[in-house]
């Protein structure tokens, strides 16, 4: 079919404007559905209560049923007698003695409550004595019982169409003996991935290969979201390949996503062997990470080629793909969970593209801290630690330290830690927390830097900052950093120097590092690679050099 841009980069609005319109989002078809199965489904019609419930006036406690009126005035110092009528009644069996003026019955929690009874007051408000009961406590008609169809009403709606089911909604499907319903079949979607550098998790990697992420991180947020992702595999940078794939999702599956190969590079051919069998609707999104975006509709069910790079694929899954499988499921396009935010460190971005940053979020004197996580769109086990997403619009430049965000949740929620631990990083603190977490039960660390964790403890984000920062005035770690009202523990010492090549010995050997920079320094055909900024080890190396 006809391609209509080849990396002709357009808004990401303009960009889900263009797929809808070209796509089906009509729901997927409906199917019976056992209770025991529903979990996790959508709802494809209102369900409507087949009866009252409770089914009839139940006793919310244990002790007597009674005339509401019989009751008036009854205290612990004059108490009401009334007369025990029946055998009692217990949860499950038929109420079969009527309580008439006077009299009382004994009724357990759960059962029916007898003809003439508007009441039930506790054991705890009574003294028998025989046949005799007197009761301390007046009631009021309608106390410590539920009238039938008082939860619900035969013939209302219980639940609505579009409902996704959790536990309470299968629970009250179960309270109403219901044992199947109407659901929507679950969104068919296939994952490919594509690339010659790509290799199974579990095969051994040669050089240039990495390890398929994006298959798996996919799949399952789609399974997270409710729907059937099937792995199909992946496809080297051969079109005969991509295309066999391809023509399998597009025969069996109502929702194709693809992993790579969208860019102008050698070797990124998915962009053509899909362009040979299906409209390519957009090329190219104004979006960091995830610019190489391609969006395409074959028979009007959606593809999407997700770029290479795992936070680049996820981030444009989330974007665009995911409102389009809410929609196919019967759900709404609703956004994801969000929260509200202080930014703890700056985030630079390019203007002209929407940029989205990891963060990891924690709990400040005053409300929730985030700190930025990125490590680049080739990074994935970021996503581990992180607890949400912000988005810079693509007209602003950066976010400033201090700004308030709004964050889009990854998770359902924040759970607060019992311990926050925000500055440098290294494998000595993994250790620790490691044994801390055992006994604390949680423990969130984010990895700032020396300089990002003076800047969070004298925030009041974080109870622990891990630093190591030489004052070149007075020769000093740490201490003169220290913000007012914070104490510095002695921790674990640590070796910083320089790593360098077998080939150079000669260059450093038995050098301190002071003198290993000084050569570098002045040997313009070495090369150094420098810590990150805001590290400790960073601020040494510049010190050093300057």
């Amino acid at each position: 079919m006809k391609q209509r841009q080849f990396l002709d980069v357009v808004p990401l609005a303009e960009a889900k404007s263009r797929w809808h319109g070209t796509i089906d989002l009509e729901a997927v078809g409906a199917e019976r559905v056992p209770l025991g199965s529903c979990l996790g489904r959508v709802l494809a019609d209102d369900v409507l209560a087949p009866g009252d419930v409770p089914a009839f006036d139940r006793a919310n406690v244990d002790g007597f049923a009674v005339r509401a009126e019989d009751t008036y005035g009854a205290s612990e110092g004059e108490p009401t007698s009334l007369r025990v009528v029946g055998v009692g009644v217990a949860a499950g069996h038929a109420a079969d003695t009527p309580v008439t003026p006077g009299t009382a019955v004994v009724v357990a929690t759960g059962a029916p409550i007898p003809r003439g009874a508007d009441a039930m007051v506790m054991v705890e408000d009574t003294e028998v004595d025989g046949d005799t009961v007197r009761v301390t406590a007046a009631a009021v008609p309608g106390a410590r019982l539920s009238a039938a169809g008082s939860d619900i009403a035969r013939g209302e709606t219980l639940l609505r169409a579009g409902t996704p089911l959790t536990a309470r909604e299968t629970g009250t499907l179960a309270a109403c003996g219901i044992d199947a319903v109407d659901c929507r079949r679950r969104v068919r979607v296939a994952v490919i991935s594509t690339g010659d550098e790509i290799v199974a998790p579990g095969e051994p990697l040669a050089l240039g290969q990495v390890h398929d992420a994006n298959a798996t991180l996919v799949a399952d947020t789609v399974r997270e979201m409710g729907g059937d992702a099937d792995v199909l595999g992946i496809a080297p940078d051969d079109e005969a390949s991509i295309r066999a794939l391809l023509e399998r999702a597009k025969r069996d599956y109502d929702l194709t996503i693809l992993s790579g190969g969208t860019s102008k590079g050698q070797g990124d051919l998915s962009y053509g062997v899909l362009a040979g069998m299906a409209e390519i609707v957009v090329h190219g999104v104004a979006l960091k990470p995830g610019k190489p975006l391609c969006l395409a509709a074959w028979e009007r069910k959606p593809v999407a080629v997700l770029p290479g790079f795992p936070t680049s694929a996820i981030f444009t899954f989330h974007a665009v793909v995911a409102p389009v499988l809410r929609r196919l499921m019967g759900r709404s396009e609703e956004a994801r969970a969000t929260v509200r935010a202080t930014l703890g460190q700056h985030v630079r971005s390019e203007r002209g593209r929407a940029e989205f940053s990891l963060l990891g979020l924690v709990r400040g004197t005053g409300g929730l801290v985030a700190y930025p996580l990125g490590k680049g769109s080739g990074s994935v086990t970021t996503f581990a630690r992180a607890d949400g997403f912000f988005e810079v619009p693509a007209n602003v430049e950066y976010a400033d330290a201090g700004d308030e965000v709004t964050v889009t949740l990854l998770g359902h929620d924040v759970t607060p830690a019992v311990l926050t631990v925000v500055g440098s990083h290294c494998l000595g603190l993994d250790t620790i927390v490691g044994h801390v977490f055992d006994a604390a039960g949680l423990v969130k660390v984010i990895a700032a830097g020396s300089k990002g964790g003076i800047a969070a403890i004298g925030a009041g984000a974080c109870d622990v900052a891990p630093v190591h920062l030489l004052d070149p005035e007075t020769e000093t770690w740490n201490a003169p950093f220290a913000p007012d009202g914070t104490r510095v523990l002695r921790g674990y010492g640590r070796s910083q120097g320089v790593a360098y090549r077998g080939a150079h010995a000669a260059h450093f050997e038995g050098d301190d590092v002071e003198a290993a920079m000084q050569k570098a320094a002045a040997d313009p055909a070495l090369r150094i690679a420098n810590r990150n900024p805001g590290s400790g080890t960073r601020l040494l190396v510049d010190q050093l050099l300057a």
